[in-house]
C-alpha cells in the first residue's frame, strides 16, 4: 500500500475522531439533538467545502500542467527543426508532472543552444565584415534571421580561418613590395605624386585596402620603379664604362680619377648627372687629343686582334687602321671595328678561350720539348728533371684529348653558323696539323744538323787528332783541379803529343755519344761501339782523362789512328 493511501485512511479516522469528539461535547453540554444535526451539517460543509476547493486546486494544477506539455512540446518541435535536431522522445509511462518537467527542462536547454549559435553568427559576421573590408571581399552568405546549424557554423570558421590567411599572406606582400618600393624611390630620388602612391607610402599599414586589384596595382608599381631603375643602372654602367674607356684612351692621371670614384656606384639621379657631365668633359677632350686617343683604340685593337687570332691579312683588312688622317670620321670607325670585335669576342668567348688553352699548352709542350734535347739538363739539382719529365708526359697526354674536344665544339659551332671557325687566318684543325708538321720538320732538321755535325767532327779527329775537352766542375771527383793538370813524368814529342789523344778520342767520343744521344732520348746516329771498350776508357775526370793521355803518349801512334778508325766506322 502506498503511503499516500495510508495517510488517506488516516485522515478518514482522524475526521471519524474528530466527530465523535464533537458528539461527546454537545451531549456533555446538552445540545438538542435538532442542533447537533445542524452542527454538523455545518461541519459537513465545512469539510465538504475545503476538500471543493483543494480538489479544484488541484484540477486547476492539471490543466496547467497539461497546457505547458502542450507548449512545451509544441515549442521543442520548432526548436529542434530550428536547430537542425531530432525530435524529442517522451518517456514512456510517464506522470502529468514528470512529462511537463522533462519538457520543460529540454525546451530550456535548446534555448539556451540556440541563443549560443546565435551569438556565435553574430560575432562570425562582425569578423567577417573586418576582413572583408581589408580584403575588399563580398561578406560571407548566411541568414541571420534563422539559427545556423553546427555544419553551417563550421563552414563559417574555415571560411574566416582562410580569410585570416589571406590578409596575413597579403598583408606580408604588401609590407615586401612597401620596402622595395620606397627603396627604389629612394634610389630614383622619385617623391609619391600620385594618391596611390601616397597611399602605399604615407599612409598606415593597416589602413590599406589589401584587395587583389591594390596588390597586383603594387607589383605593377614596383615593376615599373625597377625598371626605371634598371634602366638608370643601364644608363650610369654605359657612362662609367665610356668614363673608364676614356680615361684609358686619354690616359688620365689616377688623382683625377679618384676625384670620380664617389660617382661610381648607385644610380641617383645626381650621380647619373654627374656621371653625364664627366662623360661630356672627356669627350670634349676626345675631339682635343684625336690623335691620342685614337692610337690607344688602335692598341685595343691589336689586344683583341690577338685574343680572335686574327690573320695578318684579317687585320690589314681594316684598312682605317693604317690611316694617319686623325679626324673623327676616323674615330667613329674605329669605335664601330672595337665595338664589332669586342662582341664577336664576347659571343664566341669559350672556343677563343679553348684555343688560347691549347696554344698555352702547345708552347709549354715546345719548351720540354727544346728542354728534353739539351744534354745540359742532366746537371740539374733538386728533381726538376723529374718533375719536367712528368709534366711532359701529361701534356702529350692532355694536348690530344684538348685537340679533339675543341674539334668537336668547333664544328657544332661551323654547322651552327654556316661558315669555317678560323685561327691565324685558317681552320682550326689544320692550324693544329701545321703546328705539328712543323714541329716534326724541326726535329727532323735538328736530328740531321746533329748527325752532320758528329759526322764533320769525326773526319776532323780522324785526320788532325782531338783536343782533350775540360770536363765540367760538376764531374770533378778528385781533390785536383780541372784547370791544374799534373804534367807527365816524361815530356812526349810534338808527335806524340798530337797523336796521342786521337787513339784515346775512340774511347772519348763513346762517351761524347751517350751523354749527348741516348741520355737525351734522341737516337743515335753513329755506328755500334766496339765490344772491347772497358768502362777505364771513359776518362770520368780531367785528372784521369791527364793520366790516359799520359799513356796513349807512350804507345804505337798507327794502332791507335786505325782503333779509332774502327770505333768511328
Amino acid at each position: 500500500m502506498r503511503r499516500s493511501d495510508v495517510l488517506a485512511e488516516e485522515s478518514v479516522v482522524c475526521l471519524q475522531k474528530a466527530l465523535n469528539h464533537l458528539r461527546e461535547i454537545w451531549e456533555l453540554i446538552g445540545i438538542p439533538e435538532d442542533q447537533r444535526l445542524q452542527r454538523t451539517e455545518v461541519v459537513k460543509n465545512h469539510i465538504k467545502g475545503l476538500l471543493d476547493l483543494m480538489i479544484a486546486e488541484e484540477e486547476s494544477l492539471k490543466e496547467r500542467l497539461l497546457k505547458s506539455i502542450n507548449f512545451c512540446r509544441k515549442e521543442l518541435d520548432t526548436l529542434c527543426r530550428e536547430l537542425s535536431l531530432e525530435s524529442f522522445k517522451e518517456k514512456e509511462e510517464s506522470t502529468i508532472l514528470q512529462l511537463e518537467k522533462d519538457l520543460r527542462t529540454q525546451v530550456e536547454m535548446m534555448l539556451k543552444k540556440k541563443k549560443e549559435r546565435m551569438q556565435e553568427l553574430k560575432l562570425l559576421q562582425e569578423r567577417d565584415q573586418d576582413l572583408c573590408e581589408i580584403l575588399c571581399t563580398t561578406p560571407y552568405s548566411i541568414s541571420s534571421g534563422s539559427v545556423p546549424s553546427l555544419k553551417e557554423l563550421d563552414q563559417f570558421r574555415e571560411h574566416l580561418q582562410a580569410l585570416a590567411e589571406t590578409k596575413a599572406s597579403r598583408r606580408e606582400e604588401f609590407i615586401n613590395t612597401k620596402k622595395q618600393i620606397i627603396l627604389c624611390m629612394e634610389e630614383l630620388d622619385h617623391t609619391p605624386d600620385t594618391s596611390f602612391e601616397r597611399d602605399v607610402v604615407c599612409e598606415d599599414e593597416d589602413a590599406f585596402c589589401l584587395s587583389l586589384e591594390n596588390i597586383a596595382a603594387l607589383q605593377t608599381l614596383l615593376r615599373q620603379l625597377e625598371l626605371q631603375k634598371a634602366q638608370n643602372e643601364a644608363v650610369c654602367d654605359g657612362l662609367r664604362s665610356r668614363i673608364r674607356e676614356l680615361w684609358d684612351r686619354l690616359q688620365t692621371a689616377p688623382e683625377e680619377r679618384e676625384a670620380l670614384a664617389m660617382f661610381m656606384t648607385g644610380s641617383k639621379a645626381k650621380i647619373r648627372k654627374a656621371l653625364q657631365s664627366e662623360v661630356d668633359r672627356l669627350e670634349e677632350l676626345k675631339i682635343q687629343n684625336m690623335k691620342k686617343v685614337i692610337e690607344a683604340i688602335r692598341v685595343e685593337l691589336a689586344l683583341y686582334w690577338e685574343k680572335c687570332f686574327y690573320s695578318q691579312e684579317q687585320r690589314q683588312g681594316f684598312a682605317p687602321y693604317f690611316d694617319e688622317d686623325y679626324t673623327e670620321t676616323l674615330l667613329q670607325l674605329h669605335d664601330a671595328e672595337l665595338v664589332e670585335l669586342k662582341h664577336y669576342y664576347e659571343t664566341h668567348k669559350e672556343l677563343f678561350e679553348g684555343v688560347q688553352k691549347w696554344e698555352d699548352s702547345w708552347k709549354l709542350f715546345l719548351e720540354f720539348e727544346r728542354k728534353a734535347s739539351d744534354p745540359s739538363r742532366f746537371t740539374n739539382r733538386g728533381g726538376n728533371l723529374l718533375k719536367e719529365e712528368k709534366q711532359r708526359a701529361k701534356l702529350q697526354k692532355t694536348l690530344p684529348k684538348l685537340e679533339e674536344e675543341l674539334k668537336t665544339r668547333i664544328e657544332l659551332w661551323e654547322q651552327e653558323h654556316s661558315k669555317a671557325f678560323e685561327v691565324n687566318g685558317q681552320k682550326f684543325m689544320e692550324y693544329v696539323m701545321e703546328q705539328w708538321e712543323m714541329h716534326r720538320l724541326e726535329k727532323e732538321k735538328a736530328k740531321q744538323e746533329r748527325q752532320l755535325k758528329k759526322t764533320q767532327q769525326t773526319e776532323t779527329e780522324m785526320l788532325y787528332g782531338s783536343t782533350p775537352r775540360t770536363p765540367s766542375k760538376r764531374r770533378v771527383l778528385g781533390p785536383n783541379t780541372p784547370g791544374k793538370v799534373r804534367k807527365p813524368s816524361k815530356t812526349p814529342s810534338r808527335l806524340g803529343q798530337r797523336t796521342a789523344p786521337l787513339g784515346r778520342q775512340g774511347h772519348n767520343k763513346e762517351n761524347i755519344e751517350l751523354s749527348g744521344s741516348i741520355l737525351t732520348g734522341g737516337c743515335p746516329y753513329s755506328a755500334p761501339l766496339q765490344r772491347n771498350l772497358t768502362v777505364n776508357s771513359v776518362a770520368s775526370t780531367y785528372s784521369e782523362f791527364a793520366r790516359e793521355l799520359s799513356k796513349a803518349s807512350r804507345s804505337d801512334v798507327p794502332s791507335r789512328i786505325l782503333n779509332s778508325t774502327n770505333i768511328q766506322s
